[in-house]
């Protein structure tokens, strides 16, 4: 079964934010990946609480047929610095893996099949 791995901001650990509208779109998205019969991982994190290692751990726990980076951190500009880290880390830990970038929670088995043969 193809692999992919979902790296995004966990929205229940950002102040300011009512989570529920965004785990519910997560939600439908990983249900996607159901639909597809595409096995999808999801790496949520916070930029306060190592969020590097927690990248590497997850990468670490399977191969990647795509890496997804989500929105939240790649265009988020305090978080710029984040998002270099986590793509270098993508191309260290998962080599094979191409990286594709969503526009929302719920598609990212798009951006991923853009990638997938």
């Amino acid at each position: 079964m193809t692999r992919v791995m979902v790296i995004g901001l966990d929205p229940a650990k950002l102040d300011g934010w009512d989570p529920e509208p965004v785990q519910a779109a997560i939600a439908r998205g990983r249900a996607r990946f159901d639909d597809h019969g595409i096995a999808a991982d999801y790496c949520l994190v916070s930029p306060e609480e190592r969020p590097e290692q927690a990248v590497e751990e997850a990468l670490a726990g399977h191969t990647y047929a795509c890496v997804v980076i989500g929105g939240g951190i790649r265009t988020h500009e305090p978080l710029l610095e984040l998002f270099e880290r986590v793509v270098n880390l993508v191309r260290r830990h998962a080599p094979a893996a191409a990286i594709a970038f969503n526009s929302s929670p719920e598609d990212c088995v798009d951006a991923a099949l853009r990638w997938l043969h």
